[in-house]
């Protein structure tokens, strides 16, 4: 069972992202302050849910969190800051957001840029360990597919509905065959399954 929170002396809110592994789209961020006595059953990493469960779990979490916010970056200035820099800011934006200050952050994952004077501590998996996390897990993860089910309704052949704008095999060569659309990051390789940040930023086009 996940733990509500990291530490139980000050106002502390969770942290995730989501988005930074894809091909499109921007990166998205939430910020989640819950009660010290908040639980809610099924709550766990986004990645581990199915699209139905976060749903289910996504209006709870924004009924009942003292404070919650969700930001992001866009492809352009991913392409500008790169991938890392632009999770931190999605982040930064989040909590900026938020309407009740938080006095210590706990973060997913192993490094975050410090925000303002606030501590913060770093949690690899941290989703799957305490509750706050996992909120903003599923937070991002779902108003970001959101986002990326509107931009499908423009560019439909790239399957953004379906993923998310992650680099499946069919998103691949849909960028291979007709070639990246406006919301596609130019610093990320499509040929590449370690997306390693190499695209040609003077082109317009992608080599298979």
């Amino acid at each position: 069972m996940l733990l509500n929170c990291y530490q139980i002396e000050l106002i502390e809110a969770g942290c995730d992202e989501a988005g930074r592994g894809c091909l499109a789209g921007p990166v998205v961020a939430a910020a989640v302050i819950l009660p010290k006595d908040f639980y809610l059953e099924g709550l766990n990493d986004s990645k581990q849910l199915s699209h139905k469960q976060r749903d289910l779990l996504r209006p709870i979490i924004e009924k009942e969190a003292l404070a919650w916010a969700v930001a992001m970056v866009d492809h352009e200035e991913i392409d500008q800051i790169n991938i890392l820099n632009a999770s931190f800011l999605a982040m930064h934006r989040a909590l900026d957001q938020l309407t009740l200050r938080p006095e210590y952050l706990v973060i997913d994952g192993n490094r975050f840029k410090t925000y303002q004077d606030v501590k913060h501590s770093c949690i690899v998996k941290g989703d799957g360990k305490y509750l706050n996390i996992a909120a903003a897990s599923i937070l991002a993860k779902t108003h970001r597919d959101e986002y990326m089910a509107a931009l499908d309704l423009d560019f439909p052949d790239y399957q953004w509905k379906k993923n998310k704008g992650y680099p499946t095999i069919a998103h691949r060569n849909a960028v291979i065959n007709i070639g990246p659309s406006p919301f596609h990051r130019k610093t990320f390789n499509v040929s590449s399954p370690q997306l390693a940040i190499e695209f040609e930023l003077e082109s317009t086009s992608v080599k298979p």
